[in-house]
């Protein structure tokens, strides 16, 4: 027979073995009252030899917080948002907090449903700041802590982090114009706000220059879009110069299926998107991305609402830093 299981010490055992009542053990460790020096080595010692924790059920119980985080991320098959969760979980293991992670499958449907679960749960939020204005407007009702992702907020009385989506890019088109590159054509995602203005700092880099743009719309930021609109920009005529896509997963699926049509990256078409995941500098050809800063926006957002949560007023507006990563998708020499 295996061993019986051993009991887990419980608040009376710490009390006990303190000589103090069991009020005192959870008004200092919940840090609400503070005792005489040698009332609080007493319970400090107590703690960790019977090494006892307070539930956070009863935690919350005492001080109205559960010790948990949520965070809702759009699509858990992308690797931004992957890499963002790592970032934020780092935060909250530093600030003492459990992360939930929601995955809303680019859907209103289930944003809403998640939110509305999650906000019964939770501290605070983590969520992206191009949900749709019935699910914001359901979580504001709610009353939660929230700290936005991605953009700008979408309301100024809520903080956020984010790098800037224009300067991202301004910095992309500028490398395509260095190239050489005057036909450019954008895949983007208009349900994303910054969407357009990825586009808008793309098509600005070009400014003085003799450009021509052309831009489609995805339905989904997938690869699955990307390998579907393929054949409409690269074969409808007038092949672009370069192809600049919303997210790496859209560049992903079109340079896979421009291999499948026989079109040939970089020495035919430039392939460029945003986010700079791992798979896109695996891939072959190495894609040219605009790093986004997922895991730092993560890290940072969580870092945010630990303030928000522990009473901070200040409210801002992070803006990270984003980097271009040049690859070999965009690389070919510029034309003679």
């Amino acid at each position: 027979m295996p061993p019986a299981r051993k009991r887990s010490a419980t608040i009376r055992d710490v009390a006990k073995a303190a000589a103090v009542s069991t009020a005192t053990v959870s008004k200092f460790v919940n840090g609400s009252q503070r005792f005489s020096a040698d009332v609080e080595a007493r319970v400090t010692r107590a703690v960790q030899e019977l090494g006892w924790s307070l539930n956070p059920m009863a935690r919350g119980i005492t001080t109205g917080q559960s010790g948990n985080i949520g965070i809702v991320i759009l699509d858990i098959r992308n690797p931004h948002f992957t890499s963002m969760v790592k970032g934020a979980a780092r935060s909250a293991g530093v600030a003492g907090l459990n992360l939930i992670v929601a995955d809303a499958a680019e859907s209103k449907a289930p944003e809403l449903a998640v939110l509305r679960a999650l906000a019964r749960r939770v501290d605070g939020l983590i969520v992206s700041a191009r949900l749709p204005q019935p699910v914001l407007q359901a979580l504001f009702d709610t009353g939660t802590p929230v700290v936005f992702y991605g953009g700008p907020p979408p309301d100024p009385a809520y903080h956020s982090v984010c790098c800037d989506n224009y300067l991202a890019g301004r910095m992309l088109g500028r490398h395509l114009r260095d190239r050489g590159l005057r036909k450019i054509s954008y895949i983007g995602f208009p349900t994303a706000r910054w969407s357009a203005e990825r586009w808008r700092g793309v098509q600005d880099a070009f400014e003085g220059e003799e450009a021509r743009f052309q831009d489609y719309e995805a339905a989904a930021p997938v690869p699955e879009e990307g390998e579907r609109l393929a054949s409409v920009v690269l074969l409808s005529g007038d092949m672009p110069d370069a192809i600049v896509t919303f997210n790496d997963l859209l560049a992903l699926g079109l340079l896979a299926e421009a291999r499948a049509l026989g079109v040939r990256v970089p020495e035919q078409v430039a392939v460029a998107g945003f986010d700079n995941i791992t798979y896109g500098r695996l891939g072959s050809p190495s894609l040219t991305s605009v790093d986004m800063m997922s895991e730092a926006v993560g890290e940072m957002a969580m870092q945010r609402l630990a303030e928000v949560i522990a009473g901070a007023q200040t409210r801002h507006e992070d803006v990270l830093t984003c980097r271009l990563m040049v690859r070999e998708s965009t690389t070919r020499q510029t034309p003679g």
